[in-house]
Order: C-alpha cells, then sequence, then structure tokens
C-alpha cells in the first residue's frame, strides 16, 4: 500500500535570495477573490437597501433555507435561551467575557488636553460610536464565543446602541441558534436580528421601515464581525455608508518554531484552525528540516482522529497551507513578518523574545502553552482579527474599533496672535488668502 500524501506541501526558502515582493508571492495564500465576490452579492445588497425586510425574507428563504417568521428576535426567545443554556456552558461565557472585559477595560483612553502655547489648547476626545451592527456566523459552527468578542469592546468604549446579526436556522424555527441567542441575553444584547450573509450586512447598513413587526430598523454607523467571502463582499460594498472594521477572510494560523518544539503540540495547532474551513490556511516556519517531519508524523497520527478530519485534511492540503523551510529563525521572521497571519504562534527558543521582534501579526502567541485555540476563546485577548496579510496595515477588534478622535481647539486671542504668522503665512502660500484673513480680522477691528 502506498504512503499517504504529505499534509503539507514544502517550500524551500533556503539559500534562495527574494525580493520582499517576491518572497509575498512565493508563500502559501488562498486564492480568495473578494472581487468576484462583490459582484455577486451587489444584486442582494442593492435588494435590500431598495426593498427592506421583503428582500432579506426573500434572501433567507434562497440562501439559508428557510423564511423567518420574526427578523427581529422577540425578547421572550431571549430569555428563554439564557434559561435553557447549559450551566457549564454559561459559567465558560461569563468567564470568557471577564477575561475579555478585563485587557478591554485597560484600553479605554481618556481625554488628553495639550497645552501648545499659553492660552492655546488641543483636547483629544475620544468618543463612541453612537449605534453599531454586529455580525456573527452561523455556518459551519455556532460560535458564541464571537458574541462576547464583538460586544464585550463596544460595551467597554461606551457604544449606546448595539444591534446584532446571526442567521436563522432551519431546525431552530428560523431564530439564529440558541446558544447565540443566549450569549445575547448574557450580555445585555436585547436587539437581534435574524439575518445572515450579505442580506445581514446590508440590512445593517440601510435599515429597513418596517421588520415585519410594525417597527422600523435605524441603520448602524460601523458594521464589526467575521464572516464567510460573501460577507467580506457585502461590507465592502457598504464602507463608505458605514464603517467597517475589516474585510475578514477564512481563518490562518503560521507557526515559526525550531527544534525545540514538540511535533504533536504544532500538528494540533494546526489542525485546531484547519477544523474552522476547508479554505482555512495553516503555515509552518520552520529552520529545522526534523521538526517538520515529526510534524507530517503527528498530522499523520492526529488528522484521522479528528471529528472533521475530512475538511481538516482538505485545509491543510489547500494551496493556502503549506510548510516553509528557512535557513534560520531570523530568516523565519522575514518569513512571518511577509506573511502577516491573523494568528502567529513563536514556538522557539527564547520565544518571548522572538517575538518581540514581530511586526505584522493580528495576535502573538508566545511559547508552548499559549496556543491559538485559548486566544479563541478564554486568554482576554480578541479574536477577530486581520487576515489575507492585512496586519501589514490594521489590528484586531478591541475597544478602539468603537472609538472617534475628535480635536477641540481652544485659543484666547493671545495665543492666536502667537500663530498668526505661521498661519497666515502658510495661507498666502497655498493660495487660500481668506484663510489669512480669517484670521486678521480678528486684530485689525
Amino acid at each position: 500500500m502506498p504512503a499517504p500524501a504529505p499534509y503539507l506541501a514544502v517550500t524551500d526558502l533556503r539559500s534562495r535570495t527574494l525580493t520582499a515582493a517576491e518572497l509575498t508571492a512565493a508563500l502559501p495564500r488562498a486564492g480568495l477573490d473578494v472581487d468576484a465576490a462583490a459582484e455577486a452579492v451587489r444584486p442582494v445588497v442593492e435588494d435590500v437597501a431598495s426593498r427592506g425586510a421583503e428582500a432579506v425574507l426573500d434572501a433567507s428563504e434562497r440562501f439559508d433555507g428557510i423564511r423567518p417568521a420574526h427578523l427581529r428576535v422577540p425578547q421572550e426567545a431571549l430569555d428563554r435561551a439564557l434559561a435553557e443554556l447549559d450551566p457549564a456552558i454559561r459559567t465558560a461565557l461569563e468567564e470568557s467575557a471577564a477575561r475579555v472585559r478585563a485587557v478591554d477595560s485597560a484600553q479605554a483612553r481618556p481625554d488628553e488636553t495639550v497645552e501648545v502655547a499659553p492660552g492655546g489648547t488641543v483636547t483629544q476626545r475620544w468618543v463612541p460610536v453612537r449605534r453599531v451592527g454586529l455580525y456573527v456566523p452561523g455556518g459551519r459552527a455556532v460560535l458564541p464565543s464571537s458574541v462576547v468578542m464583538n460586544v464585550v469592546p463596544a460595551q467597554v468604549a461606551g457604544v449606546e446602541q448595539i444591534v446584532l446579526a446571526s442567521p436563522p436556522q432551519k431546525e431552530f424555527g428560523g431564530l439564529p441558534h440558541p446558544t447565540i441567542l443566549a450569549a445575547c441575553a448574557l450580555l445585555g444584547v436585547t436587539e437581534v436580528l435574524a439575518a445572515g450573509g450579505a442580506q445581514a450586512i446590508a440590512l445593517l447598513a440601510h435599515g429597513a421601515d418596517d421588520l415585519g413587526d410594525g417597527r422600523a430598523l435605524q441603520g448602524v454607523d460601523l458594521v464589526t464581525g467575521p464572516g464567510n467571502v460573501y460577507v467580506a463582499a457585502a461590507k465592502r460594498l457598504v464602507r463608505g455608508r458605514v464603517g467597517i472594521d475589516a474585510e475578514a477572510g477564512p481563518t490562518e494560523i503560521a507557526i515559526l518554531a525550531d527544534d525545540t518544539a514538540d511535533p504533536a503540540f504544532v500538528a494540533a495547532d494546526l489542525i485546531s484552525q484547519a477544523e474552522h474551513d476547508p479554505l482555512a490556511a495553516s503555515v509552518l516556519v520552520t529552520d529545522s528540516p526534523a521538526l517538520l517531519e515529526g510534524v507530517e508524523a503527528a498530522l499523520a497520527a492526529q488528522v484521522p482522529e479528528a471529528a472533521h478530519h475530512e475538511r481538516i485534511a482538505t485545509a491543510l492540503r489547500g494551496e493556502q497551507s503549506g510548510a516553509v523551510l528557512v535557513e534560520d529563525v531570523a530568516r523565519g521572521l522575514e518569513v512571518v513578518d511577509a506573511y502577516g497571519a491573523e494568528h502567529l504562534e513563536i514556538q522557539t527558543a527564547h520565544a518571548a523574545d522572538v517575538a518581540a521582534r514581530v511586526t505584522n501579526a493580528g495576535a502573538v502567541f508566545v511559547g508552548p502553552h499559549s496556543p491559538v485555540s485559548l486566544g479563541d476563546y478564554a486568554a482576554g485577548s480578541n479574536h477577530v482579527l486581520p487576515t489575507g496579510g492585512t496586519s501589514r496595515f490594521t489590528g484586531g477588534l478591541g475597544v478602539q474599533t468603537f472609538l472617534r478622535g475628535i480635536h477641540v481647539v481652544h485659543y484666547d486671542r493671545d495665543a492666536l496672535a502667537g500663530a498668526r504668522t505661521a498661519a497666515t503665512t502658510l495661507a498666502a502660500a497655498e493660495g487660500l488668502p481668506a484663510h489669512g484673513t480669517a484670521i486678521d480680522i480678528r486684530f485689525e477691528r
């Protein structure tokens, strides 16, 4: 019997000199086409903008296989879901929320006033977004943890109004999954929508005159939360009308490891993210061929025993996953920074020192006892993170996502006089004399 195919295709970068662009192109990456998905969902988004609730119901019937009786989840359904929630799950959700709240509370930003000159101050006020729409997927997995990760930072930021949308489920009569509803009730979220996919994003952005219960739904100012490529595409289409956190794609993990790493740990962590989706990316970067061999052996032992082994094997053998061989850990750092993973694990000697040198990652997990799955649930960090290399320019969901900085400028006459020459000179240089006149007139009358 022939040996089974390896799970990880190998890219050998040893002794290769690549430019930054060539390095990025050489790494495993999903062929995710948000542009194509945007064209596919554009009719849905435009239909919801035009017809409101009826368009959402039509789309739900088409894509989710059910036409919900209630787009706005009744309060009694939320209360019932919480009352019937498994006590162990409730305790776990409460612990997760407490840890996230502890981390988020340290991110709250006080107003800061700088005296630029005597009598002249600029104050930076941090003002929460007034109304936000939070999206929680409901496809291959039920994700009450995503309720925690979206809701808690919004609450800590001081958001006044929170609307949460999650797909209707046929087996639950067109309501979102009861565990999702229970998590909402546990955190005090009372405005919950039975809507998923692109139609949910459009509904949050545009609102509706009547959700079928005689009440309108006001559109939000900001939409956040993870989802599939169609959710990401819909967020792209409504951006500008509302703010968005990011266009999140399938989950990804990169692990930088040397010969000190435990192959069984590394394999388990690669599997944990591959479990999410056949398009999930699991990438190992190592300077140790022996470790790679050990990881392959561990994958061969662990994958067949996993509950979702077919999905995991598809993800691990997909073009978005693989192993990258490098000369040393320093070169490995260059590779993981070029990759910009959503989740990056450092399993090397002196892991904390190596992690301190990382510049591009959504979240960094340091050492053998900080697996990504801890961050998914109970580390206190947020698991809504940038994917597809976008960690180069953006960060994960947090309190700052829901805050806006507003400058408040207060100068008295003497302070204005001190800035007059610089301001009027620059106004003249830019060919905008009325700008200078607006300052000069205060001293000429």
